[in-house]
């Protein structure tokens, strides 16, 4: 390992859910002081943070709770993405030399209901939103209504899909959907955009996650089971490719920023998709993951169906894929989401993620994350 290479030497959370009474920056404030006992340092020894919150306030206020120590704290904000996006700037923070340990942090606490997302934020005009144009699921929809009628797939997958995620959940302690639920019962729950049923969709939560970065070569300072971060590729939307909130669609076709983002990450991290064994993928609903698998580069499109039917994203499965139960499980709170996947995926590369744990000690993890209009992060970690 070289002073480029960068590694995990901490990891902290707080639950996801409903927490009431506890503000969503005193969950980040949690989520950091849990990641600092985790790598065995103060927060006196972070020499620099990145951090972001879409509904709880600016990140760089938790040095409020933390320690007034003078580092250089950003604040990050890039919708879904936020917490890859935060990822992204620490490691490429570490992997210049400018500083040798950090922190990356998110953190959210949205209302109950629907995101309420404001449209002359994505340069659209306030029409757009009072008219209802500004929903999101309806876009999810559109894309892989698109999607399955391209590749001749049937709609039951989508609830095999969201089983499997509250399934996992079930086993994640730290999830807020922790009972399992049937096919037929999210078949059966109230339609919202066909043909994603309710429970087929995440829901606006809270929670948060901290993440200690230092030096590969001094990882070890800090704990006796790094995990490292062998690439983080971040890419936006190219014109024709897909575009949540757009008021049109191209009639010209372009790959999504997560084929780009997925293909920089493995060719930067010298990694086939074939040797990932476990993977964390963007779920906001369950039609997301079915199209990520194969944007991702994970399997081919069109290949995703018989895989699901016949286990292979389970845990015991030979592509395990959100196994602490994914957005639908444990809900979106913006800030940390996209940290809550890299969480999971060190969990699972230490051997420390218990009744969910897949087998085999699997030593390459993928991440993905996606955001609204069209931004994605991904990661391949290793041990």
């Amino acid at each position: 390992m070289t002073a480029t290479d960068v590694a995990i030497v901490g990891i902290g959370m707080h639950r996801f859910g409903r927490t009431d009474g506890v503000s969503g920056r005193a969950q980040g404030a949690h989520a950091v002081r849990a990641a600092l006992r985790d790598a065995g340092i103060e927060w006196k020894d972070v020499q620099f943070a990145f951090g972001g919150s879409a509904a709880s306030g600016n990140a760089d206020t938790l040095v409020n709770e933390m320690g007034l120590t003078a580092l250089p704290f950003i604040n990050v904000s890039n919708g879904c993405a936020t917490g890859g996006s935060a990822l992204t700037a620490a490691a490429t923070t570490i992997a210049s030399g400018a500083y040798d340990l950090g922190v990356a942090v998110g953190f959210d606490k949205h209302p109950r209901g629907a995101f309420n997302a404001d449209p002359e934020g994505s340069g659209l005009g306030r029409w757009y939103g009072q008219t209802g144009m500004m929903l999101t699921t309806q876009f999810f929809a559109m894309k892989l209504q698109r999607y399955l009628h391209d590749h001749a797939m049937g709609q039951d997958v989508l609830a095999a899909i969201a089983a499997k995620a509250y399934a996992n959940g079930s086993l994640n302690e730290n999830a807020w959907r922790r009972s399992a639920l049937t096919e037929d019962e999210i078949t059966a729950s109230p339609m919202v955009n066909d043909p994603l049923t309710q429970y087929m969709f995440c829901s606006p939560g809270e929670g948060a996650v901290a993440l200690v970065l230092a030096r590969a070569d001094r990882a070890r300072s800090y704990t006796s089971r790094p995990v490292y971060l062998r690439s983080v590729s971040f890419r936006t939307r190219r014109y024709g490719s897909f575009e949540v909130f757009s008021p049109y669609l191209s009639p010209d076709r372009a790959d999504s920023p997560t084929v780009e983002a997925a293909r920089g990450a493995f060719d930067d991290a010298g990694v086939g998709a074939d040797e990932v064994k476990v993977a964390q993928i963007q779920d906001t609903e369950a039609g997301a993951e079915l199209m990520h698998m194969a944007e991702t580069g994970l399997c081919k499109h069109g290949e995703q169906e018989a895989m699901i039917t016949a286990g292979e994203t389970r845990i015991g499965g030979s592509l395990p894929i959100n196994t602490d139960g994914g957005c639908i499980a444990n809900g979106e709170p913006i800030g940390a989401s996209g940290l809550r996947q890299i969480y999971e995926n060190v969990l699972q590369l230490r051997g420390d993620a218990g009744p969910r744990q897949v087998p085999g000690r699997p030593d390459v993890a993928f991440s993905h994350v996606y955001g609204a209009p069209g931004v994605s992060a991904c990661t391949i970690t290793i041990v």
